[in-house]
């Protein structure tokens, strides 16, 4: 056992040279040489290889944690979801999270949207001033006080609104491509993926992605992969992502292989295991998988991590959204419970710092808990819709502006 000080930045990147080919890092998975049976993913003219995808998640896939994903391996990285509305007015705090490292590239945002108009302005904006490469619409979003207004999740069973606002956004988009994620539909009886999929294709978007759970199911349980592999079926032309239970590098492999989709999108699988990006390289590149990292290594990239948040964010701002990100971190790890209490109550990055410097870094990952779900917890619900939702499904008038919630990427 030992205990040991590290710089987190030189120990990050001696644990990527075990990621390694030849010395370089995992970027070179872009040459064909290290293809296997996998096609790269191509969405308009951006290709992605691996096929793999950062699902936005809100307060998590900021600028600094995308850039510590990309430096694991390669793929597609995605912001926060953006609202519309919010990024049209050139809300401050908005053009923030709507913001990119100087070099990341591609960039990737994620906007949601209620009122074609609007949504077709705040796409006319990125448009206009080269704000993105990519745009991704959200249709996701589970939570109550979204779909009580009408939006989110419940936005696609209005087949009419929902292709107005997917033909705002590609009208006004000019070479930029542009993609949707949306679920199975509100619940069992309400299902739209397989309509919305199409009406995404008939309006010229560059791909889909399919969260494969319904509102009602939240997070809960099995993704339910067949949605994916009928999707996959009635989309033809345009590449499809499979989304959901993809805890491991193997899941991938597996997901694309039952469903036949494209690519697969990574969301909770990686919270507090941004290396499982590189395993995914290695996997698709058909190589053996990198080990797991110690704790040793696993508290070098937590603290980097840390450290990217406050050079880009105030410190007492950056610590106070992290603090979450200690809990997923520690998950995998046998640590005194009384620590894991203080790390997620810490105030500063030196208090982050001094608690790791106290614990016992001599540790392996117990991989009996790879699959445990991190982030949103279990349960379902009953999705609440505003009255006489389901008697209007033709109507396509947008809901009102309390819609527009970045509650949840869904």
């Amino acid at each position: 056992m030992f205990k040991i000080r590290v710089d987190s930045r030189s120990f990050v990147f001696d644990l990527l040279a075990t990621m390694t080919i030849k010395g370089k890092m995992d970027r070179t998975l872009t040459t064909t040489s290290h293809r296997t049976e996998f096609a790269p993913l191509n969405i308009g003219p951006i290709e992605v290889w691996p096929p793999v995808v950062l699902a936005p998640m809100a307060g998590i896939t900021n600028a600094p944690f995308r850039r510590l994903c990309r430096e694991f391996g390669a793929g597609l990285y995605v912001s926060e979801m953006i609202t519309s509305r919010k990024y049209a007015e050139d809300d401050p705090y908005t053009l923030k999270l709507a913001s990119f490292a100087e070099d990341e590239s591609p960039r990737s945002i994620q906007l949601y949207g209620t009122d074609p108009e609007i949504l077709g302005r705040a796409v006319n904006k990125i448009a206009d001033t080269n704000g993105a490469d990519h745009i991704d619409i959200n249709f996701g979003c589970p939570v109550r006080k979204v779909t009580r207004k009408g939006g989110g999740a419940a936005i696609p069973l209005k087949k009419n609104l929902f292709r107005n606002l997917i033909r705002a956004a590609v009208s006004n988009a000019g070479t930029i491509p542009v993609t949707v994620k949306f679920r199975i539909g509100i619940d069992d009886s309400y299902q739209s993926y397989l309509s919305s999929g199409q009406i995404a294709e008939e309006e010229g978007c560059a791909s889909v992605a399919l969260h494969a759970r319904t509102a009602a199911q939240l997070y809960d349980g099995n993704a339910r992969w067949e949605a994916i592999a009928r999707l996959k079926e009635a989309v033809t032309t345009i590449p499809v992502l499979g989304n959901g239970d993809i805890w491991e590098a193997k899941d991938a492999l597996r997901m694309m292989r039952e469903t036949g989709c494209d690519g697969v999108v990574v969301g909770r699988g990686c919270l507090g295991r941004p290396w499982l990006f590189g395993q995914l390289a290695a996997a698709f590149a058909g190589r053996a998988l990198p080990p797991h990292p110690t704790l040793q290594q696993a508290m070098a990239i937590m603290i980097r991590h840390a450290e990217l948040l406050c050079d880009w964010y105030s410190e007492s701002l950056a610590i106070r959204s992290f603090r979450k990100h200690c809990s997923w971190y520690l998950k995998s790890y046998a640590v005194n419970p009384t620590l894991r209490s203080a790390m997620v109550r810490v105030d500063t990055l030196a208090e982050l710092k001094s608690l790791v410097d106290d614990i016992d870094l001599d540790m392996p990952l117990d991989t009996t808990t790879l699959r445990v779900p991190r982030g949103k917890g279990p349960g379902t619900q009953k999705v609440v819709l505003p009255q006489g939702y389901l008697d209007q499904l033709e109507d396509a008038t947008p809901p009102c502006a309390a819609a527009e919630d970045p509650a949840s990427g869904g």
